[in-house]
């Protein structure tokens, strides 16, 4: 047996991979765990023995979100070190050093950057390497770039429910705001969903990946009979499971009954993907006659029948699993341009639009709750409850601006006017 495949037969054997001339060569198991398959491809420049029981462990241990993250972020730094020519694992100082710097490059921001790093930093760890990402040559490089660049992460545009006012009670709505795009929605199927998808994303300020993943069976009964609870199983800052409460209102509830009974969904994923089937108009055909003979040879006229007119139609199907996460923030978009079209966001052109859109994200309804919290005079406590906040980090993050206005300055501006 030549060297190829003894190294083969080792790696089967005892739950590694094998350089050859600086390639990995993957393990035959049939059934190995995701991450386990993606070190098995990354490009070693020596044995690698593979501990698939640790990492095991450390995939029941993360959540969905941050297996793929990481899976994700190994993938991008093995194609660099192919195309350049690099070792992947185990990587050295100067390569992390020099593939942050290059991602840099390409726009990622230092926070980004951050997330690179760990993600190398982890897999060296689940396979026993020494981690190169605590090389003071990475931690400088690091600091270079964020002292070039600056820390501060760009902020998805909010959402709010009245749009950009002082007052979330008194105040007329203006601007992009959620009221406007809630009474724009129609009585369509989709529309329908839309109107629930949105009322109860910025009811709860629930993530993408958490608002995807609620099911009929998590909507409980609340002390107002016109408003319900939200049962929250888990959460990205509830990696263990213990589950949260949030609130949905009247408005929510009412949406959420509307969309339920127009899609028949008794049980399972509450959002779904709507499939649209359009049918053109089709114009009447007229009988025809049809002139054949018997069998004793005669000719008979017989008359074909013809088909009546058929009106345009739409057909809608509803699917039997929850909507991808990544398709949230292309939904808040969609809904945002159709009722700019309609007509509902009267006081915005179209190259506001335009500048407004470019920042609508996902998160976006998460941080118009956040600042109408703010603005209604809501404690940091309590904001950082309702949006299950471990850290005031973010919550303070997204109401910076806000906090400006109201701050010593923006009083002492108004009582001036």
């Amino acid at each position: 047996m030549d060297a190829s495949g003894a190294s083969q037969r080792d790696s089967a054997e005892n739950g590694g991979i094998a350089a050859a001339g600086g390639e990995a060569v993957a393990l035959p198991a049939a059934a190995m765990p995701d991450l386990a398959s993606t070190a098995t491809q990354m490009r070693a420049g020596e044995r690698i023995v593979i501990n698939e029981e640790l990492i095991a462990a450390y995939q029941a241990a993360s959540s969905p979100h941050s297996r793929r993250a990481l899976k994700s972020d190994l993938e991008a730094f093995d194609l660099w070190c192919r195309r350049t020519g690099r070792i992947a694992l185990p990587a050295t100082a100067e390569v992390v050093a020099d593939y942050l710097v290059g991602r840099a490059g390409q726009g990622a921001r230092p926070a980004s950057l951050a997330r690179y790093k760990a993600s190398i930093a982890k897999i060296h760890q689940l396979l026993d390497l020494k981690d190169p990402t605590q090389a003071e040559l990475v931690k400088l490089r690091l600091r270079a770039i964020r002292k070039d660049k600056g820390t501060a992460q760009r902020q998805a545009r909010a959402l709010r429910f009245k749009g950009p006012v002082r007052d979330v009670a008194a105040d007329t709505p203006r601007g992009l705001n959620l009221r406007a795009l809630l009474d724009s929605c129609g009585d369509t199927l989709p529309e329908l969903r839309d109107r629930a998808l949105l009322s109860t994303a910025y009811d709860t300020g629930l993530r993408a990946s958490e608002l995807v993943a609620i099911d009929v069976a998590h909507i409980l009964e609340a002390t107002d009979p016109e408003a319900r609870l939200l049962r929250v199983p888990r959460s990205k800052g509830d990696a263990e499971g213990e589950g949260a409460t949030a609130f949905l209102s009247p408005r929510s509830v009412r949406a959420i009954t509307a969309w339920l009974a127009a899609a028949g969904i008794e049980e399972g994923p509450l959002f779904r993907r709507v499939q649209v089937r359009r049918f053109k108009a089709k114009p009447a055909v007229a009988g025809e006659g049809i002139a054949r003979r018997d069998a004793d040879g005669r000719l008979l006229l017989l008359r074909a029948a013809g088909k009546p007119a058929q009106p345009a139609r739409v057909d809608y199907d509803v699917g039997d699993t929850a909507l991808h996460p990544g398709s949230i923030g292309p939904l808040w978009r969609a809904i945002i341009r159709r009722a700019f079209d309609r007509g509902a966001l009267p006081d915005l052109t179209a190259d506001d639009l335009v500048r407004l859109l470019n920042g609508i994200s996902a998160h976006s309804t998460r941080v118009g709750l956040n600042q109408d919290l703010f603005v209604s005079g809501e404690e940091l406590a309590g904001i950082m409850d309702a949006l299950r906040w471990k850290s005031p980090r973010m919550p303070l993050a997204y109401n910076r601006n806000l906090a400006a206005e109201a701050g010593a300055v923006g009083r002492l501006a108004r009582k001036l006017e």
